[in-house]
């Protein structure tokens, strides 16, 4: 066979292949349905009835109406939203090399924060500072910060002693601090500086970043080449002011390592053991991957308000469900006495203190709808044809709702986590942390944070409804801002003292 003859052959067998191959997808998709799902509006897709500061509202209506995969497009974009923790398992986690990735959002390089490594789509780049996250955090790892933990939750009894009122404040300054200290071994304080930089930043971009803000810009990618003084391209102006203050959220605390470290006064945290790893050498620049870790640990502690959030809804709890509160005020007393705070060498005798905690993260989770995911290639599953690049939205409130699995999901109730015995059950509410290899690789350090102030809490205080001028108790409706993370709006709470020898 001739040269020539041998090249249109290879040729036309390679287009024989790729012919075969669309045709075999697009046979596929015509036998395979997409999952059942609302009916969309011309080319908008599926945005009527949804409430963008409180999407998984309309997410879970779905799920109640055409079951726990519903499918949805938004701007000619494939959605599909997982309202089942059996299926979010069977997919996410399970499946999780095809549905690691995330969905692609323009604007997170826009304003700035190409580097979180929340956010990142999979591959290379988020492979590398997942390890030094997992390095940092990891459960063996998160004990070492347990004494700093343990110093921040009895400075944050000991405000909450002084000044009983600003609990929220005092809540907010504990969630902060650890998370500085963990990462760069900083202590922060009220109206901290470098703590109101980062949440300015925050702030300016936090509208800009959601999904359904970038749904826009991936669909039309030419607006990006408007320019800032185009009516409705104000996020151009805002990005200059974005991009300016994340890099200095990102440098100072970081120089501030770099400075201990050479005076010799640095103590361990994720950035100083991380740069003593490397020794110095800065190869294929691991220290800005180092920079980019840290500063998503605390931006993302800052955005989602993970710790100060959970402690707001747990005191929230103890208001409303006082008997809870006087079951652990009796646990506590019994196993620690009324002389000291709990402290980790408790844990294995407070199960109860536990079971509030996971019964925390379930009864109104913090993040109602966590971080998308987007699956790498397409899929079938249940018969349903799932395809390539499909954002999955996934409303935790759905599942932690769930009246099969949480019966009276809207009661506060521990003993759901507790099995007879007394003992914890095996059901660790893990959904909370997210799924499969997106799962948070900081939740041994949280929960431990959260743990040690709650329990502390619970030993030092009585949280109550505040007592009205006729002498009744102020009954009130539990009000919840809406954003990435959830948290009570201010609610009238009187904080009593318990204890009054406690050593602290």
């Amino acid at each position: 066979m001739s040269s020539g003859w041998r090249d249109s052959y290879i040729g036309a067998l390679i287009c024989a292949t790729l012919v075969g191959a669309v045709c075999y997808s697009m046979e596929r998709r015509k036998v395979l349905p997409l999952p059942p799902g609302p009916r969309p509006m011309p080319i908008i897709g599926n945005i009527r009835g949804i409430d963008i500061n409180a999407p998984w509202l309309a997410y879970t209506e779905w799920g109640k109406q055409y079951g726990d995969i519903v499918y949805s497009h938004l701007f000619g974009q494939h959605i599909v939203v997982v309202n089942s923790e059996k299926v979010a398992i069977e997919l996410l986690e399970r499946r999780s090399y095809n549905y690691s990735d995330r969905p692609e959002l323009p604007t997170n390089v826009l304003l700035g924060f190409g580097f979180n490594t929340i956010l990142m789509q999979y591959g290379a780049r988020w492979r590398r500072q997942r390890r030094i996250f997992h390095e940092a955090f990891r459960a063996r790892a998160a004990l070492s910060y347990r004494p700093m933990q343990q110093r921040k939750a009895q400075q944050l009894i000991h405000n909450m002693l002084d000044n009983p009122e600003e609990f929220l404040n005092h809540i907010r300054v504990f969630s902060s601090s650890v998370i500085m200290s963990a990462s760069y071994d900083y202590d922060t304080k009220h109206d901290d500086p470098l703590v109101e930089l980062i949440g300015k930043s925050l702030e300016l971009a936090v509208q800009e970043l959601r999904p359904e803000v970038a749904a826009v810009f991936i669909a039309f990618p030419s607006l990006l080449r408007l320019p800032a003084w185009f009516p409705g391209m104000s996020i151009k102006r805002k990005a200059i002011q974005s991009r300016e203050r994340v890099q200095e959220w990102m440098n100072n605390p970081f120089q501030h390592v770099l400075k201990r470290m050479a005076e010799g006064t640095a103590q361990s945290c994720m950035v100083s053991n991380a740069l003593r790893r490397i020794d110095g050498k800065d190869t294929s620049g691991e220290m800005t991957v180092i920079k980019e870790c840290a500063a998503t640990a605390f931006g993302s502690e800052c955005q989602s308000d993970t710790t100060d959030s959970v402690l707001q809804v747990f005191i929230l709890a103890m208001v409303l469900f006082p008997e809870v509160q006087v079951k652990a005020h009796a646990l506590i007393d019994a196993v620690v006495g009324t002389s000291r705070l709990p402290t980790f060498e408790d844990r294995s005798s407070l199960r109860y203190i536990d079971a509030i905690l996971r019964e925390t993260l379930r009864w109104h989770p913090i993040l109602p709808l966590s971080v998308s995911h987007a699956s790498v290639d397409s899929d079938v599953y249940e018969g349903y044809y799932i395809p390539k690049g499909t954002k999955f939205h996934v409303p935790l409130s759905a599942m932690s709702q769930n009246e099969q699995k949480y019966p009276n999901p809207s009661q506060f109730s521990p003993e759901r986590f507790l099995n007879a015995d007394g003992d914890l059950n095996d059901d660790t509410v893990d959904m909370a942390f997210g799924f499969g290899r997106r799962i948070c690789v900081g939740r041994h350090f949280a929960d431990a944070s959260i743990w040690i102030a709650m329990s502390g809490l619970l030993a030092m205080f009585k949280f109550s409804k505040q007592i009205g001028p006729d002498g009744e108790a102020i009954e009130f409706e539990p009000q919840w801002f809406s954003g990435v993370a959830t948290h009570p709006l201010p609610f009238p709470c009187s904080i009593t003292t318990r204890l009054r020898k406690a050593d602290i």
